[in-house]
Formats: structure tokens, sequence, C-alpha cells
């Protein structure tokens, strides 16, 4: 994977991510079921699985973001209490 495809990939991912903060609504309720928090354990782990496809692949770049979407998934349930572990 060239420069040019990393830079305009990583473009792509931000300009995205910018337009869902912008839109982003936080629900009124906050209850959570446990299955939600396993789908989304769950869904972490498929980024996992995937960092490691695509880093044996030598496709650093999209190891490196799905194991940072990875990384993401896992603070956000840390962050919400609703998990626990450390870094």
């Amino acid at each position: 994977m060239n420069q040019t495809s990393i830079e305009e990939r990583v473009e792509r991912y931000v300009l995205k991510t910018e337009e869902i903060l912008k839109r982003l609504k936080v629900l009124g309720e906050f209850t959570v079921k446990e299955s939600l928090i396993r789908e989304v354990i769950d869904e972490a782990k498929r980024y996992f699985e995937d960092a490691k496809y695509y880093l044996e692949m030598k496709e650093y770049d999209v190891s490196l973001a799905s194991i940072s979407y990875c990384e993401g998934l896992l603070d956000a349930l840390r962050i919400l209490k609703l998990v626990e572990f450390e870094w």
C-alpha cells in the first residue's frame, strides 16, 4: 500500500467521523442490556481478528485501523463502566 493510498484512506476516515460527531445524538435511555454489551465485545473481537489477518498480509495500514477500532470499542465500554480491564 503506497503513502497516497494511506493518506486518502485516513482523510476518508476523518471526514466520515467528523460528520458523525456533528450529528451524534445522546439517547435519553441509559439502561444497557447485557446482550448489547456482548454484541459490542463481539464486534471488537472481529476487529481484533481483522487486525491480526492484515498484519500477516503486511497491510499495516488496515491492520492499524482495525486494532484502533477494537481498542476504541473496548475503551468506550470501559469508560461507560460496562466492563473492567486495564491496558
